[in-house]
């Protein structure tokens, strides 16, 4: 029984590149409530977080960017050769994880809670949770996806395999496995049935189909079945075309959104939550339809669905065909902005790995409080 009265918590963990993050974002298809503990650390240790301080001091100045953050890329240099080193990281770190984890899931309005860490079955998190699962792919599998995906070499991708704990350490500790080798439609398979074994209420659509206030609008949380319907739409936002696997493959990170004129789908937001950041990278609306009011919908549900996440920020990455909505966007608190120019490094960040060529950044906080400010 996990710490959190209330709650029922999965502790997801599993070795590098078996498919961790995509199992954690199926669960919140499902409608779990997903916690990145690793996205927490590097948050931990910004400037201006709890963990910036004590880690300069520990390492040194060297271990700073031009900018005066942390290098996680020295960082982790450093962890991965020098294991006393990555003990004082450790030190420092897991506990800022653990109280900001803490805070997430007492906050969450959501009942089931999946914490996804590398680090899991090595720390005290463990025993917090509820149950454990476990995702498995066999070594071949790892290496071509560091390969392919990270673009890593095969020998510094074997390394990296070899430096962790064998697999087989954390599949005997786990009470579900999750076995990732095969297409993204035998995964979700796998995911919803052990998802049922503990939902009260099964395969649910926390976000379901529901009047807007606007005239014949209704908005709807897009799923697998939908994937025609959202191929065809992408490919309106894209000019490229757009396969219902690729779609598949695409709910491994993102959700979507879907805007319906009376029964005709008219809009379309494709959108991921990642460190407490709504990024919006998607964005289309069939000509016609009034922008006033279809943009106000689609865009207040996706921000209901951040807040519900415990969004610190909006991103809404806006293309040359909705520019002209300028003023739409402004009425609804958003700024254009320079990804550069954003006040907070996760918030940077995020804008900076997700924005899609020939696309305007529009910025709105969604609150004020955050949860790893210096304590």
């Amino acid at each position: 029984m996990s710490k959190w009265s209330g709650k029922y918590v999965i502790g997801l963990t599993g070795n590098i590149a078996t498919g961790k993050s995509v199992v954690r974002k199926m669960l919140e298809h499902l409608g779990a409530y997903g916690i990145d503990a690793d996205a927490l650390a590097h948050r931990a240790i910004a400037k201006g977080a709890p963990g910036y301080q004590p880690i300069v001091e520990t390492f040194g100045k060297w271990i700073l960017d031009k900018e005066g953050e942390i290098s996680r890329e020295k960082l982790a240099r450093l962890a991965f050769r020098d294991s006393d080193a990555l003990l004082q990281l450790e030190k420092i770190i897991h506990p800022l994880v653990a109280e900001a984890i803490d805070v997430l899931v007492r906050h969450a309005p959501q009942p089931i809670i999946v914490i996804e860490a590398i680090k899991l079955l090595e720390t005290d998190l463990a025993a917090a949770c509820d149950t454990i699962w476990i995702t498995y792919a066999p070594e071949e599998v790892q290496l071509t996806r560091l390969i392919d995906k990270r673009g890593m070499s095969r020998e510094e991708a074997l390394e990296r395999i070899q430096a962790q704990n064998p697999q087989v350490d954390k599949v005997s500790a786990a009470k579900v496995v999750i076995r990732n080798t095969g297409s993204f439609e035998a995964l979700w398979k796998e995911v919803s049935a052990a998802w049922k074994e503990i939902s009260p209420v099964g395969d649910t659509n926390p976000i379901i189909l529901k009047k807007a206030s606007e005239d014949d609008f209704s908005v709807q949380r897009g799923r697998p079945r939908d994937s025609k319907t959202i191929a065809f739409l992408l490919e309106k936002v894209r000019g490229a075309p757009v396969t219902t696997a690729d779609v598949m493959e695409s709910f491994g990170e993102k959700a979507f959104i879907l805007l319906y004129l009376k029964q005709e789908a008219v809009g379309l937001a494709g959108w991921q939550v990642e460190n407490l950041v709504a990024r919006t990278t998607d964005l289309y609306l069939s000509p016609g339809v009034p922008l006033d009011k279809s943009l106000k919908i689609i865009i207040e549900e996706i921000e209901r669905a951040s807040k519900d996440l415990q969004c610190e920020a909006s991103l809404l990455f806006v293309p040359k065909a909705l520019l002209h909505a300028t003023n739409v966007l402004q009425t609804l608190g958003y700024t254009p902005r320079e990804p550069e120019n954003l006040e907070v490094q996760a918030w940077r960040d995020a804008a900076l790995e997700s924005m899609p060529k020939g696309t305007s950044l529009f910025f709105k906080q969604l609150r004020q409080d955050r949860v790893l400010r210096p304590i």
